[in-house]
């Protein structure tokens, strides 16, 4: 039997498989951030790293120029709720809990859990929001300067106009002036 059935889930320890993937370039780089995420995590308080794996480095085949590599992390933290907040600071593209089977979870200990799920999403929603306003104020931004290049090319054109006008003026005064002096 499950000795772990009975036990509040702030006392059950989880053992969850992380796969934490990279994508970019230069291809030497993405070994390094593999490697500071693993470690990373390890720091993470309530988190012990049992194993790591990172993988060979692939091009991306639709994007050439472009490489990929993945990590995965073997990790051990105090609870559930330790394996939800790596979930949303690391962001890795899958996870399994291996160990416990059955995890018998309290009222308390949902409210827990979905109290830190709410306070991160209204994180995300909160740089969402500001990352939507920085960018309406930077296209009008630049719907303004793009504006004033425009009206004042118009301005140069009408001006190049005007002084084309002047100078043509001039040069046919000149000429006036220079066939009275030849007479």
């Amino acid at each position: 039997m499950n000795s772990n059935k009975n036990k509040p889930l702030s006392d059950v320890k989880v053992r969850a498989l992380l796969v934490i993937e990279v994508l970019g370039r230069p291809p030497e780089h993405l070994n390094e951030v593999l490697e500071k995420m693993c470690n990373k995590i390890a720091e993470e308080d309530g988190v012990e790293v049992k194993e790591k794996k990172i993988h060979e480095i692939k091009e991306l085949e639709k994007k050439k120029g472009f490489f990929t590599n993945f990590a995965e992390v073997e990790v051990e933290t105090d609870n559930i709720v330790t394996v939800s907040g790596l979930m949303f600071k690391y962001m890795p593209a899958h996870v399994e809990i291996l160990s416990p089977e059955n995890i018998s979870l309290q009222n308390n200990d949902f409210t827990v859990l979905f109290n830190e799920l709410t306070r991160r999403l209204h994180g995300y929603d909160e740089i969402a929001r500001v990352v939507q306003a920085q960018k309406i104020m930077l296209e009008k931004k630049l719907k303004e300067v793009l504006e004033k290049q425009k009206s004042g090319k118009a301005e140069d054109k009408a001006d190049g106009k005007e002084d084309k006008a002047e100078n043509k003026t001039e040069d046919k005064n000149k000429d006036k002036e220079d066939k009275k002096k030849k007479k």
